[in-house]
């Protein structure tokens, strides 16, 4: 396979060799990735790394071993496409090698559980939806913590715009001391329904979920995702989901937790409730 198309991509050599025997191995340790691949094992766990930050490799850990495992072919031209490297040719060759990666990715064992590290691995997991769900269908997410890091904002206001164009729908249930600014942005797009949790609890964790997937996210600088496909853990979840929903108030009818004293201004009061700062909470 001609490894310098996955160069353009922006991929080194070694990062290339790496990727292309993870995704005929599926998910490995770094042993037979090493023999796999050819590189040097003193530079493995730094070029596995690498990929991670890319949204290319994921990993899992049973038993004390770390498994490791290729992202979806489809993530190198998202990857492409994010690093700014828009030239044409490189594209088409790269759509042109996708058949090819998608093969071997096909004939390698998958797992049921898969981490992802760093945003970008985040993004990748939530890439995984519009791969499974057809129009009219939704997912959910619960616990949207009203603290996430900055970047968030932008990924998801074009997100909700491509999801609308995509005609699939979504349920979210955020943290009572997220803005109410942010929740209007949300219900006013298409498709989108947005709740304050009916509780007030604060973690710094979220769960999505749709069809046979779960994904557990932890918002912070170096937040972990795990994605299972279980279907009976997704019913699981989607059943704590459906009951928080119930218990529920449709945005604009629930009763608002005090955030201050009662003593607090009108003014003060009225900052709070049109939420001005939107970069506090994103999904």
């Amino acid at each position: 396979m001609d490894m310098g198309i996955l160069r353009e991509a922006g991929l080194t050599e070694g990062e290339s060799k790496v990727y292309l025997a993870l995704l005929e191995l599926g998910p490995a340790t770094s042993g037979p990735v090493v023999e796999k691949s050819g590189v040097s094992r003193s530079i493995i766990y730094n070029l596995l790394e690498k990929l991670a930050q890319k949204g290319l490799v994921s990993h899992i850990v049973k038993e004390r071993t770390k498994y490791f495992q290729a992202a979806d072919p489809s993530r190198i031209d998202e990857y492409l496409e994010e690093e700014g490297k828009k030239y044409e040719e490189s594209r088409k060759r790269v759509a042109g090698l996708l058949p090819k990666l998608y093969e071997l990715h096909k004939s390698a064992k998958g797992s049921e559980a898969t981490l992802y590290m760093g945003f970008r691995g985040m993004m990748t997991a939530h890439e995984h939806s519009y791969q499974k769900l057809e129009k009219g269908e939704e997912y959910f997410y619960m616990g949207i913590p009203h603290d996430q890091p900055q970047q968030a904002h932008g990924f998801y206001i074009r997100d909700h715009r491509r999801r609308a164009k995509a005609g699939i729908k979504c349920r979210l249930l955020f943290s009572q001391k997220t803005p109410r600014g942010v929740l209007a942005d949300r219900n006013s797009s298409p498709g989108c329904e947005a709740r304050y949790m009916p509780f007030g609890i604060e973690t710094p964790s979220w769960v999505m979920g749709y069809k046979n997937v779960t994904l557990i996210g932890f918002s912070h600088s170096n937040s972990i995702n795990v994605e299972i496909m279980d279907q009976g853990i997704a019913d699981s979840f989607r059943a704590y989901f459906e009951e928080f929903w119930k218990q529920s108030r449709p945005f604009g009818e629930e009763s608002v937790p005090e955030r201050e004293p009662k003593a607090a201004t009108g003014k003060k009061r009225r900052e709070e409730e049109h939420g001005e700062d939107y970069s506090s909470s994103e999904m």
